[in-house]
Parts: C-alpha cells; structure tokens; sequence
C-alpha cells in the first residue's frame, strides 16, 4: 500500500472526529471519564471484532513490543486526562485553542522524520499556519481570540501539554511501522481500563436516560473515539503526516458545520471565512501529493524500527 492511498484512509479520522462535538452533546448527561470509559470499551470490540473475523490478525497482536504499546498507551490515555483536566483548570474556549495546535505541531515535528517523503517545505508551514487560522476562527466564532487569564496559566500548560502529547504520538508512530494497526485494540483496552477507574474515583455514575443519548455513547465508540484511532494509526504509520496534520483542522470546521445543520448550534458567515481558510492551508500543504510530486522518499522502503 503506498503512500498516497495510506494518507487517504488516515484521513477518515478526521471526518470521524468531525462527529465528536455533535455526539458529545447528544450524549449529555454522562459524566467525562464514563463517557471515555465507554467510549473505549466500544473501539476494543472493534478491534476483538477484527481480530476475529480476519484470519492471521491474531497472530499481528505478537508484533507489537512494549515501547509500541507505551506509546499508544501514553498517547490515547495521555491525551485525553490531560485535555479533561485542561477544561476543568482552564476556560474551554481558551484551552480547545491551545490544544487545537496539534495539527501544527504535527506538521513541524514531521521534519524530524528521516523518512518523510519530500521534507518539510515552506507550503507545508504557511498551509499548516492558515489552516490554523481558519480553526481559530471557528472555535472563536470570529469574536477574537480571548485575553488569557493569569489564574487559569496552569489549564494552559496542561491543554499544550495535551497537544504535545497527541502530536508526538502521531509522530512517533512512525517508529513503529512494523507494528500492524491492530495492536491500537490494546491501546483502547487500557485506556478504557484507565478512565473507568478516574471514572470511579472521581465520579457519580449517570446512564444515559434516552435512546438517543445510548444511540450518541455508541457512535462515539463506534466513529470518533474507536474506529478512528484505527485509521490515524495506519495513516500516521505509512502517510504523508504533514497532508494529515494540516487537513485535522477540518475536524472542528465539519464539527461545527454538523452542530449547526443538527440544530444544536447557529450558523454565521464566520464558518464560510474558515472553510476557505483552512480548504486553501489544506490544498496548499498537499500540492506535492496533488501535482504527483511524491519525492524520492516514498518509493523506498520505510524505515522501520525493531524497538
């Protein structure tokens, strides 16, 4: 599988993640780490169902060594603790903002990658930074960015410590390109284990009381907190990362274009400025893959690492 097809299914994540926002409110009610916990339980039996269903996929669960699942561990648990944890300490607005430098920082860190295609080139920079600009746009609903306040500075670290640690697990997953994407299923058991247990610590039990919030828990397993991680691992492994950092802010764009076709948010022509923005920061990140100007990189082998 080449490059190019590897960066497409990567790409279904953030389509998936687009659903996150609408389904989260859906399922409203359910306490945080519940939500997660369930979340989590739902893209295990994903990957159990895989497993089963194709056969030698067992046999791909051997590949996987302790550092592939520290790091999957670290970057799905990680992340999500601290991006909670981040909300409770800090303004959301304000703390989706910082967290949503991932992509960015995606982008820039791919060029630490001996075995990125192409290298890191100024249209990969200046479509990841108006890309951005579009994201800031729609998370702001074009008000400004907020003054950050001095009493929550501790939120702030936390929420770009967050983006540090979901970037560099994009990242560093390319280490791992031996390691076969069914192993993420031991990522999202643990995780699943990890968030029940804060879940239990720290929380009252609270079941969705209608069909439509069981209907939104489940979808989040299914879509945005299941399958999705899935398709990231492979596209992170064997993509282009800088075509896939750049194109993640489409995630909050389709999001808030969802809420609002669903109701559950208004529209306003802030939303059409940022889709041009971040269309045209996508489009020019991904010029080389659009105009077959692949480099040299991709037709040799990927560097693999026995860690």
């Amino acid at each position: 599988m080449n490059e190019r097809v590897a960066t497409l299914i990567g790409l279904l994540a953030v389509l998936l993640w687009a659903t996150l926002a609408p389904l989260t409110v859906l399922a409203a009610g359910v306490p945080p780490f519940q939500l997660v916990a369930m979340s989590f339980v739902a893209a295990t039996a994903i990957g159990l169902a895989y497993i089963a269903l194709r056969r030698g996929a067992a046999e791909e669960l051997r590949r996987a060594t302790l550092p592939s699942i520290l790091l999957g561990t670290t970057g799905l648990l990680g992340f999500h603790f601290l991006y909670f944890l981040s909300l409770s300490l800090a303004p959301p607005l304000e703390a989706n903002l910082i967290n949503y430098l991932w992509p960015l920082l995606i982008v820039l860190f791919s060029a630490l990658l001996p075995n990125q295609s192409g290298g890191l080139r100024w249209h990969h920079i200046v479509g990841a930074l108006i890309a951005f600009a579009g994201a800031v746009l729609v998370i702001t609903k074009g008000e400004g960015i907020p003054v950050l306040s001095s009493s929550a500075l501790s939120g702030y670290g936390i929420a770009l410590l967050s983006a540090l640690t979901w970037a560099s697990y994009s990242v560093l997953s390319r280490m791992f390109a031996n390691v076969p994407s069914s192993v993420v299923t031991i990522y999202c058991a643990v995780t699943a284990l990890a968030a029940a247990f804060a879940h239990f610590q720290l929380e009252t039990t609270s079941w969705p009381l209608t069909s439509l919030q069981w209907v939104a828990a489940a979808g989040l397993g299914l879509g945005p907190v299941g399958l999705a991680f899935y398709v990231w691992d492979h596209g992170c492994k064997h993509g282009d990362l800088r075509i896939l950092g750049v194109s993640a802010y489409f995630a909050p764009l389709l999001s808030t274009v969802l809420l609002v076709i669903a109701g559950l948010a208004d529209g306003s022509s802030v939303i059409w400025v940022a889709a041009i923005a971040i269309t045209g920061g996508a489009l020019l990140a991904s010029k080389d893959m659009l105009t077959g100007r692949q480099g040299e990189a991709e037709r040799a082998p990927a560097v693999q690492s026995e860690l």
